[in-house]
């Protein structure tokens, strides 16, 4: 691949232009465009491919600590990405090489070699999964699945595991690790298709459909865990996260990786009214934030790769085309439209 032209280049980007209440809007963005410059000494410019639309990025548009800095008012929308190499003055990146970055919310980004390692910038190998695989299970959700299982969860085989948000971006990643490692597993997710597609497709023992009525999720749990629950993988909070507590065994691990039904709550966010029950049951509940586990990521990587190589695991995206269509995509997450991995191609490959 040649080296293109950037001074041809403009750079469309989409900035957060007022915190949300509740879902966001068109007023919380702003449209902003720039010129593409030469790379200075040792560093990259990128052309964005695609962008991956997660939960998180509710919680990163809001005002207070939390496990990373708010964006700002005014700056481009932070989303992982992956891309491609179009200019380098740095000799670890040619033009043409594919990487996985911090690209945000924009067509082109330029990368100094002191903020690459902050970045995440890294190369990435389309022989060993897709661009849309190297933002699922082999990227930032995969990631989170993965370790939240295994460190946090510790499955042991025999176990039950029941992971919410079964048909999505990490909960695909969950329920497949568990059943590899011997787990019964049982889903939660929001629609029949979405049910039928994680039992029949990805091998979970069973799917509980949480539209199916107000007792569906309570009746779902007493008729496919019959033996109690293990371990929870929490990935929406409210409600369900209270059903699962009622039925947890002892020394049962609760794996808080978020709440996806209160992200747009404009009311303080509900907490679990049954917690007494880990005490009863000796049981811990953990967070989980997945930029912990950085210095991992490629054993996690590998190990799944052949997992996708010989066919134990399967990677679902839902993929929406053009960077103008980020506001709207974005709010799939949040009706539960999206089927699989929710994912914004900004360019083709």
């Amino acid at each position: 691949m040649t080296q293109i032209a950037l001074n041809s280049l403009v750079n469309h980007q989409i900035r957060l232009a007022a915190r949300p209440v509740g879902l966001p809007t068109e007023a919380n963005w702003s449209r902003t465009t720039e010129a593409v410059a030469e790379p200075a000494d040792g560093a990259v410019v990128l052309q964005t491919l695609a962008l991956s639309l997660d939960p998180a990025m509710r919680g990163w548009m809001n005002e207070g600590k939390s496990y990373i800095p708010p964006v700002a008012i005014g700056e481009v929308m932070r989303a992982g990405g992956v891309g491609r190499v179009i200019a380098s003055k740095n000799a670890k990146y040619a033009v043409g090489d594919y990487v996985s970055a911090s690209f945000g919310v924009q067509e082109y980004l330029s990368v100094e070699a002191a903020d690459m390692r902050r970045n995440g910038l890294v190369k990435i190998d389309l022989g060993v999964g897709s661009l849309t695989q190297w933002l699922n299970v082999l990227g930032m959700p995969g990631m989170t699945g993965y370790f939240g299982l295994m460190d946090v969860g510790q499955p042991q085989a025999g176990e039950t595991l029941v992971v919410s948000g079964a048909a999505g971006a990490v909960g695909q990643t969950v329920g497949q690790m568990a059943k590899i490692r011997g787990c019964r597993v049982v889903g939660i997710a929001g629609g029949q298709a979405k049910c039928d597609w994680v039992v029949k497709e990805l091998g979970f023992d069973a799917c509980i459909d949480y539209k199916a009525g107000p007792s569906a999720v309570r009746e779902g749990l007493k008729a496919h865990c019959p033996q109690g629950v293990d371990i929870y993988f929490d990935n929406v909070g409210g409600d369900i996260l209270d059903a699962v507590l009622a039925r947890i065994n002892r020394k049962a691990r609760i794996v808080i990786c978020g709440a996806i039904s209160q992200y747009n709550a404009t009311t303080a966010i509900a907490g679990p009214k049954n917690y007494l029950s880990l005490l009863v049951n000796r049981a811990r509940m953990e967070g989980i934030v997945v930029f912990d586990y950085a210095d991992r990521y490629h054993l996690a990587v590998a190990e799944m790769a052949g997992y996708l190589k010989d066919g134990r695991m399967k990677s679902k995206e839902d993929v929406v085309q053009g960077l103008d269509h980020f506001p709207a995509a974005l709010l799939k997450l949040f009706n539960g439209e999206n089927f699989g991995k929710l994912v914004l191609e900004v360019a083709s490959a």
